[in-house]
């Protein structure tokens, strides 16, 4: 009942937009600039605030970050080279690793972990959402921006990929409030109460836009159900069998950080593969079917996962 109860928000969000997209009170042109809103807007806003609010001492946590980050880094080599493998174009390649590798931390894990872990693990997770957002996250939009550098010359693909990822915002509002927390200087009361208004829509409206792109969009771009199966089997099976293999047999975590790799490791997955699936041109219905499955999958997952805890 925990995992359900956390995760029947989800499912209201994108049964909202769905609901929306097919009464069309919000038309197709919605899932666009309802992304760009998150993206461009509430996102960077969100990912600035955690930034410039984290301290170095609380989140030094040496061996539950290289265990819960190599647990995500892992699978989404796994994905990426299996989609290249296939023939898949870089980017779309890229899509799918995410979507194996992109743990819904920032909104299903602080509630669940904090359920099952209790407050001893806010920080843990703190240290789980940043990894998602600032490494592998990352690292999928510098992958998409190479994938785009069709110069000929070396220097003019580095130089071209250097140009736009300085642009970016998801890349420039972390790395600003990295910047901002090592001066030490706190946010302004008035500057916080507006970060958090604006961030605290970034995932809601995700949500709601992905629920929009299934009703409007995904008929057209139908790809197998059997990918979607295989890349939410990877983020909702083989993504905690690694972490649980790295953090008892590699890393030696104490019990309630290896609890918390695992747990952390099941969430399903967020909506960052499909938000960057629109914001780069590809082709989303394989990421947003794999959202829909492994937040449905993850009910029985997590739950189970939760009783052994327990």
């Amino acid at each position: 009942m925990t995992a359900f109860g956390i995760a029947l928000p989800v499912f209201g969000l994108v049964g909202l937009g769905f609901l929306a997209g097919w009464a069309r009170v919000m038309g197709p042109h919605a899932v666009r600039e309802l992304n760009s809103f998150v993206v461009w807007l509430a996102l960077p806003a969100l990912l600035f605030d955690v930034m410039a609010n984290a301290h170095l001492t609380q989140i030094w946590q040496p061996g539950f970050f290289a265990c819960f980050t190599a647990s995500a880094l892992i699978c989404f080599g796994l994905m990426l080279a299996a989609g290249l493998r296939r023939g898949e174009p870089l980017a779309d390649a890229v899509i799918d690793a995410l979507s194996a590798g992109y743990a819904n931390v920032g909104y299903m894990g602080f509630p669940i972990t904090l359920a099952v872990l209790g407050q001893d693990a806010a920080i843990l997770t703190t240290i789980a959402a940043l990894t998602t957002v600032c490494i592998v996250f990352a690292l999928a939009i510098v992958l998409l921006e190479a994938s785009r550098q069709d110069q000929r010359s070396i220097f003019g693909q580095v130089s071209g990929l250097f140009r736009t990822l300085v642009r970016n915002p998801l890349l420039v509002a972390p790395a600003l409030g990295a910047l901002f927390a090592a001066t030490q200087l706190g946010i302004p009361a008035p500057a916080e109460v507006f970060l958090k208004m604006l961030g605290q829509a970034a995932s809601p409206c995700a949500l709601v836009c992905l629920g929009l792109f299934l009703a409007n969009k995904a008929p057209a771009e139908s790809v197998p159900l059997g990918h979607s199966i295989t890349l939410t089997a990877c983020k909702l099976v083989l993504q905690p069998a690694i972490a649980a293999g790295l953090a008892w047999l590699v890393f030696d975590l104490p019990s309630p950080q290896a609890q918390a790799a695992i747990l952390l490791a099941a969430l399903p997955t967020g909506t960052g593969p499909f938000m960057l699936a629109e914001l780069y041109g590809r082709a989303g219905a394989a990421a947003a079917r794999v959202v829909v499955l492994s937040t449905l999958g993850s009910i029985v997952t997590l739950s189970g996962l939760i009783a052994i805890m327990r």
